[in-house]
């Protein structure tokens, strides 16, 4: 039997909602973007205070949710500001609506 490579398999949609998922698929990630959508933007130092894990933690969470997109990060050293990806977000919504219909 020849074996399928991934990707003729699942369709790009499949692969991208996929992604959205993992990327969720932790409480403090959700709090991030909870606390991004309820303001603007946010540096990483005031997230830090805000929630209730160490900054590197911190920097790991927002590395996975950046990567997925769901978020976008603006360096001015020594800080980084990151905001909410809204056109991201929106499609992360419908892919998982789909899933869920």
């Amino acid at each position: 039997m020849p074996s399928i490579i991934k990707s003729e398999y699942f369709t790009k949609e499949q692969e991208q909602t996929a992604r959205f998922a993992k990327a969720l698929g932790h409480p403090v990630r959700i709090a991030i973007l909870e606390l991004l959508n309820s303001q603007a933007c946010c540096y990483h130092g005031d997230m830090a205070d805000e929630l209730p894990i160490a900054k590197s933690t911190l920097s790991q969470h927002l590395k996975e949710l950046k990567d997925a997109g769901l978020i976008q990060g603006t360096i001015t050293p020594p800080t980084t500001k990151y905001c909410i990806n809204s056109a991201n977000l929106k499609l992360a919504k419908s892919l998982l609506n789909k899933v869920f219909e």
